[in-house]
């Protein structure tokens, strides 16, 4: 399988893990922003680079199974580098039957709590 090696100028994202889908898109500047052109519906200008296979942060370069990428499609530099995870494997709810919290102000000032929200759903029976 032909492998892709992509170096970045700054570090690799720390949740970045082999086996994650890696994409490129072209950005575009708009208003003095740099953007992605999504004018269409589908992702015309969003490519598959494959899944990671190794990962060095001392060289912050990630080397990617590119089994699908041409000469076409390859990330010219300056590409907008994603990376996308199985979530069949990384569930980021919670699981389990018991959960406890307590608020408390260690301040001497008063505080105010505007919100508080939980995820709540049935993980088994």
């Amino acid at each position: 399988m032909p492998e892709l090696t992509i170096t970045f100028e700054n570090d690799i994202n720390i949740s970045a893990q082999v086996g994650d889908t890696v994409y490129w898109c072209a950005p575009t500047v708009s208003s003095g922003f740099n953007t992605s052109d999504q004018t269409s519906t589908t992702n015309d200008n969003m490519f598959e680079v494959g899944p990671i296979s190794g990962i060095n942060n001392t060289l912050n370069t990630i080397t990617c199974n590119a089994s699908n990428v041409s000469s076409t499609t390859r990330p010219p530099i300056g590409s907008f580098i994603l990376f996308s995870k199985d979530n069949s494997v990384n569930i980021s709810s919670p699981i389990g039957y018991y959960a406890q919290v307590k608020f408390k102000n260690d301040s001497t000032v008063k505080g105010e709590m505007f919100s508080a929200a939980c995820e709540v759903f049935e993980s088994s029976k």
